[in-house]
């Protein structure tokens, strides 16, 4: 690609690229795809929602509508209920083994039943001694106090702060507080405030809130800090951790949780059930060991799942979700160490760029319309995916505004090819599609300056292959066996060449004639060469058994490679041309494939490949050679796959024998020859070699294998 066309494709890239780009933005910017963005992250979480390990840990105690009916046909207590039934909660789930207790409920007022109903249920709190009190609610509009409460003592936790960090999390100028009478020193007054997303759908959760300097942890949290109130936690460096345990927040202050499933997920028990053991204890009608012990070591969360309480909230995974299981999130999210981690705006706009340029740039690439919308529609998939794996690993990524600029920019550069390009597209596919290559009129399109005759000097690595003994195996079979046999071993090879960047120069019968580094630049040219040759010969040997059953006919194949300049361009007339090369090293090429048989090998390459190819395969050299037409003699070498199981020990024992050759020490050289011989064919022809030169040795030896015919 000249200049002027490079320019031109990266003007097109930038210019659609950026047309995208800013136009997701705006409608981000806007809010317009804030609902849609909503609904594909809850596709996720609906996708990867399971329970965690720390799921089984957590247990539900709930008000459902089966317990106000039982505790009314039986205990003859309508709803509300006093106090001293939730006490009974608190005590029969601490003598089940619970670590901790925690309540979603509020307490704002005065029990209906007296302030007595109230100590009650404070003595059974202070009896559990691991007991969180979601009871407060912080609010910017109104409230109780707008200081914290002169009979309530401040929280105490073990706790580092840094400034910045702690502005990160809201902070509210009112709040209501539980009754007095329920508030004392060891028990954790929790924040039971939750926003829900612009939606209605409560994906996030402040983890902390501030009140009058004072932080408040969310229920969920504070469950956890009333089964272990040593626990180190630390707001710095725009990050929360508990324990060590890192809660990602954003510049809000909310955590994104990782919802387990829909409702029910955890482990439900009816408050009903749980009081009924209580005051069949009381009672007398079962006695402590009869108390089941299926708490043992977990957190309860105590709340209401009723209809009529009033306290279903949609999450991601369930339009009817409850604020206990919200909390029970929060708590199974730090157990387990898995939060959603949030991204930042600067994250979003930067992949934004990034993917909308690689989309833009790789439509770029290609020049056939059908193949552009084919990559079109793969690329517009392709942030998706990647939204899915970025949950799956624990990372929010805002798709919707991704997805935006990626179709956009697209779409447009696929419409301007279209109705500007489109047209000299056609005309040179409809002009020359009978006798050019397909890849050579991908490179017209992009360069319509070619088509002219003439060619340029340039280096490249030149293929040469050819079926040993064809003209055998032609005689034995008919014209369609026969063409049927070549049309599947072309096949084979060609795909073979056309994946690692060749160009398929021409079939002669069973020759392929190919080339690389024309007429697109490839820097490893050589290397690739290379491979595609490794390559056809592993493909070979796995269809030769098939071709021997289906024909009756073993195949093997020569393949010879060099690298070096040649002229690479249109030839012909100036009415019918193709696209080949010309040149010295091209000849070259054509004989390394012949010299194979004087070694009894199938791959040969010139020093000047071997030189490119670094250390990506294991070569062994094979011969100073002169062939027909060439003065200089040539050094060249057979390549090998690093993981092809090659006779390394007996290669040693080969390059020993064929320095003694150089030499012409020809006694030594047989003697080092013949004992790999049966293992290694090119240590054998050297060794009959060598045996010739016992009874005649050369007048001048120069070290050099000389080849007598083509």
């Amino acid at each position: 690609m000249d200049n002027q066309s490079l320019r031109e494709k990266w003007l097109h890239v930038t210019t659609h690229s950026a047309a995208g780009i800013l136009v997701a933005l705006l409608l981000w910017f806007s809010g317009l795809l804030t609902g849609v963005e909503g609904k594909t992250y809850d596709l996720r979480a609906s996708f990867f929602a399971k329970p965690s390990p720390a799921s089984e840990s957590i247990v539900l105690v709930v008000v459902d509508q089966a317990s106000i009916d039982w505790i009314a046909e039986n205990m003859g207590i309508g709803w509300p209920w006093p106090r001293e039934l939730f006490g009974s909660i608190i005590t029969n789930c601490i003598r089940r083994g619970a670590d901790s207790v925690g309540f979603d409920v509020f307490f704002t007022e005065n029990s209906t039943y007296g302030v007595h109903d109230d100590i009650k249920l404070k003595n059974a709190m202070l009896q559990a001694g691991s007991f969180a009190l979601g009871s407060v609610f912080p609010s910017s509009e109104s409230g109780h106090f707008e200081k914290w409460p002169e009979n309530i003592s401040p929280p105490q936790y073990n706790i580092q702060t840094d400034p910045d960090t702690l502005s990160q999390l809201p902070s509210f100028p009112h709040s209501t507080f539980p009754v007095p009478e329920l508030v004392t020193n060891g028990i954790v007054l929790s924040n039971v405030q939750h926003k829900a997303d612009k939606d209605g759908i409560y994906r996030r959760i402040h983890p902390f809130v501030m009140f009058d300097d004072t932080l408040l942890p969310a229920l969920g949290l504070g469950v956890y800090l009333a089964a272990y109130p040593k626990t180190e936690i630390g707001i710095l460096s725009g990050k929360i951790t508990v324990d060590g345990q890192v809660v990602p927040i954003d510049k809000d202050g909310n955590t994104l949780l990782n919802f387990r499933g829909p409702r029910g997920s955890y482990k439900l028990i009816s408050a009903a059930s749980v009081i009924r053991t209580e005051f069949q204890l009381i009672n007398e009608e079962i006695t402590r060991d009869e108390i089941p012990d299926d708490l043992e070591g977990k957190h309860v969360i105590f709340g209401y799942i009723a209809p009529g309480l009033h306290d279903l909230r949609p999450s991601p995974t369930d339009g009817a979700f409850s604020g206990v299981e919200i909390n029970a999130t929060l708590l199974d999210n730090l157990l387990t160490g898995d939060f959603i981690k949030p991204v930042s705006n600067a994250q979003t706009i930067f992949r934004i760029i990034i993917l909308t340029c690689i989309a833009t740039y790789t439509l770029s690439i290609f020049s056939k319309q059908r193949t552009q919308i084919a990559y079109a529609f793969i690329l517009t998939l392709f942030p998706i995916g990647i939204a899915f794996f970025l949950y799956r690993v624990g990372y929010d990524f805002k798709l919707v505004p991704v997805q935006t600029a990626v179709v956009l920019s697209t779409a447009t550069y696929i419409a301007h090819r279209y109705f500007i390009v489109g047209k000299q597209e056609k005309f040179i596919r409809h002009s020359f599609k009978h006798y050019l290559s397909p890849h050579v009129i991908d490179l017209l399109i992009e360069n319509p300056d070619k088509l002219k005759l003439g060619g340029e000097r340039k280096e490249l690595s030149l293929f040469f292959s050819d079926l040993e003994g064809f003209t055998t195996i032609s005689e034995g079979l008919g014209p369609e066996e026969l063409t049927h046999l070549l049309n599947e071993y072309l096949t084979e090879m060609t795909n073979i060449i056309l994946e690692e960047q060749g160009t398929v120069d021409k079939y002669e019968g069973d020759a392929i004639i190919a080339f690389w580094n024309a007429p697109l630049d490839i820097n490893n040219h050589a290397e690739l060469a290379v491979r595609a040759a490794l390559r056809c010969q592993e493909r070979l040997s796995e269809m030769r058994p098939v071709f021997l059953r289906k024909y009756g006919k073993n195949l093997n194949m020569r393949i010879g490679i060099n690298t070096g300049f040649a002229v690479a361009g249109n030839m012909g007339s100036s009415n019918r041309f193709d696209y080949t090369v010309l040149g010295d090293a091209v000849n070259l090429a054509a004989r390394l494939e012949g010299a194979n048989k004087n070694f009894c090998t199938y791959t040969m390459i010139s020093e000047s490949t071997y030189k490119q190819l670094g250390d990506n395969f294991f070569c062994r050299e094979l011969a100073r050679l002169r062939v027909v037409g060439r003065k200089e003699a040539v050094k060249v070498y057979e390549p090998f796959s690093y993981t092809n199981n090659v006779f390394r020990e007996g290669f040693n024992i080969f390059n020993k024998g064929l320095n003694y050759f150089h030499e012409g020490e020809f006694k030594l050289a047989f003697d080092e020859f013949i004992k790999i011989a049966e293992q290694d064919k090119a240590a054998k022809c050297y060794a009959i070699k060598c045996r010739k030169f016992f009874n005649s040795p050369p007048v001048e030896w120069e070290g050099v294998w000389e080849l007598d015919a083509k």
